[in-house]
């Protein structure tokens, strides 16, 4: 929930998160609509007791805020009005504007299990969310997929007692069994048979008549795709590559509906993922005497998809897409954060949606278990194109969605800040980007290379090995990989870029072009500024108002932008 100072009211206006209510005939009934709104958003803040003039401030109103707050606690507490009580007696207070008192109440973002938080008795009737235009009706969807998040265990774990084995596409299991012996060379699990393998990790799990049947998450990693949709009638996964903007076309593009291919999550993730990769800068680093070409963009890459996944409503609409361009990559999943987006960035909190599928990325060291792995991609990504991480949650005609938006911002990659978090991998000797495979740029570091100082040092196998077979699904079935995915791609065009050696950043541009015309709009910024999206604008937006250097004078339409303050 933003800050607040009720000493300033008169430079407030509503917005997503702050209501006011004049209250003048008692404790109004619109207020539960707004508490049942910010409880399944992100929170915010009403004030009762307060008027907003037409496109003018917010003004304190004469009222009795003692028995609008004696109303308040007695409503809140009764199940035919609300459904639950959230709030504490620190977050409702009376507090004193120009000689008169308003009632201010702060209504945190409900946890998942107490959502969706609803008016009266019927949640099909009485739940709101709250966007830039006030508080909405739920959808059906919405609603749905609220009380699907409130179960206690992530919804990938469900057995489907009405499937058995042969959902599963035997060349996807077999490619991620060689991932998981290279990363755990020595593990007992190796030696058991797909069944009991699949049941250890998962992907199985014994129905109510006793038998083996596939989980949710062992359908969606490694079932065709014919069979996924029997369970999700909305699964729908997309790849696009180059897709110019207003039209139809791309470079590449792999869509889990074709029929060339399993069209399962895990296959998905490993080509999607190669095809990402492409082009990167690779510096020429050492371990001992073996190359590392696992960089942190690629780990940031690898970490980015696998949190697509994790956190996807594959029953939402709408599907899991892809995007990659020039600009950099965006990633939209259906559903949207189970835990607010702060906390999400700040890290040290992970709540999947589909938690046995994050085990199963995770055994093959994809993905993050300890809740820092999107706080991880800000900053790594930061570090390297010095542009920021974009996330967003939008409530589209009753669709929940996730976008996280990895803008270069015009820039290359920074290598030297790259290098810097590589930790202790030494011998940095070159810079180029990927031309051969790992195998054969490993063979001609160890010919030709003079030896490591450290080439004693025990190498880092694991990460050796993931980059050797990310590009490859299976090494015994390389001919059928390729062919599967066959698609219209096209060799990528060097994209050489000269880089600015005294660069503006971001937001030093947007308000010197406000300074220029205050009543641009964030859709005009975007085209002035053409390294960032419109969602890059209103990131940006928001930060330069959170520091006191832009604010908004008047409505969102009509209204415009004043300069505080430059930095």
């Amino acid at each position: 929930m933003a800050e607040f100072d009720l000493s300033k009211l008169g430079e407030y206006r509503e917005h997503n998160q702050l209501e006011a209510k004049k209250a003048k005939g008692g404790f109004p009934g619109s207020f539960w609509e707004t508490y049942s709104a910010f409880a399944n958003t992100d929170g915010g803040i009403i004030l009762l007791g307060v008027r907003e003039e037409k496109d003018g401030p917010l003004v304190p109103e004469d009222i009795d805020a003692e028995k609008l707050e004696k109303d308040f606690w007695n409503m809140v507490n009764n199940r035919q009005k609300i459904s639950a009580n959230i709030v504490t007696r620190s977050m409702v207070k009376i507090e004193p504007v120009d000689g008169k008192n308003v009632l201010v109440v702060r209504v945190p973002r409900a946890e998942r299990a107490a959502r969706p938080v609803y008016v009266g008795t019927d949640p099909k009737s009485g739940t709101y969310r709250r966007n830039h235009e006030g508080d909405y009706h739920c959808s059906l969807d919405e609603m749905s997929l609220m009380f699907r998040d409130a179960a206690h265990v992530t919804q990938d774990a469900k057995v489907l007692d009405k499937m058995d084995m042969t959902v599963f596409c035997k060349d996807t299991v077999k490619g991620y069994r060689n991932f998981f012996r290279s990363t755990h060379t020595n593990h007992l699990w190796n030696n058991e048979d797909d069944e009991m393998f699949l049941r250890k990790i998962g992907a199985i799990g014994i129905g109510e008549d006793g038998k083996y049947h596939p989980t949710a998450a062992g359908l969606l990693m490694f079932g065709y795709e014919y069979e996924i949709t029997r369970e999700f009638p909305n699964y729908f996964l997309d790849y696009q590559e180059n897709r110019s903007l207003g039209a139809t076309r791309w470079t590449d593009r792999i869509v889990s509906t074709s029929g060339e291919w399993s069209g399962n999550v895990f296959d998905f993730v490993i080509e999607a993922l190669r095809r990402m990769q492409q082009g990167l800068k690779v510096p020429f680093v050492l371990k001992g005497n073996l190359r590392v070409d696992d960089t942190p963009i690629h780990k940031l890459l690898r970490e980015a998809i696998t949190n697509a996944c994790v956190h996807a409503d594959f029953y939402g609409r709408q599907g899991l897409v892809i995007q990659k361009s020039e600009e950099g990559y965006k990633l939209s999943n259906p559903g949207s954060v189970r835990i607010s987006i702060t906390e999400a960035i700040n890290g040290g909190i992970s709540d999947p949606r589909n938690g046995i599928m994050l085990k199963i990325f995770s055994l093959i060291e994809f993905g993050e278990r300890a809740g820092s792995g999107l706080s991880g991609i800000c900053k790594v990504w930061e570090k390297v194109y010095h542009t920021p991480v974009t996330i967003e949650e939008t409530h589209k005609n009753g669709v929940d969605r996730t976008i996280l938006t990895l803008s270069t911002g015009g820039h290359e990659q920074d290598v030297k800040a790259m290098l810097e978090l590589y930790g202790d991998l030494i011998d940095t000797l070159e810079l180029q980007s990927e031309p051969k495979t790992d195998q054969d740029t490993t063979q001609k570091t160890a010919k030709t290379t003079q030896k490591d100082p450290k080439s004693d040092q025990k190498t880092d196998v694991t990460t050796q090995k993931i980059s050797d077979t990310t590009p490859k699904i299976d090494i015994t079935t390389q001919k059928t990989t390729q062919k599967i995915f066959n698609t219209t791609q096209k060799k990528e065009p060097s994209t050489t870029q000269k880089v600015d050696l005294n660069p503006k950043s971001t937001s030093e541009k947007i308000v010197l072009e406000l300074k220029k015309n205050p009543s641009l709009s964030r859709k005009q910024l975007a085209q002035l500024i053409p390294s960032i999206t419109e969602d890059g604008i209103k990131y940006h937006l928001s930060k330069l108002q959170e520091k006191g250097i832009l604010q908004r004078v008047g409505p969102d339409k009509g209204g415009h932008w004043e300069v505080l303050e430059s930095k």
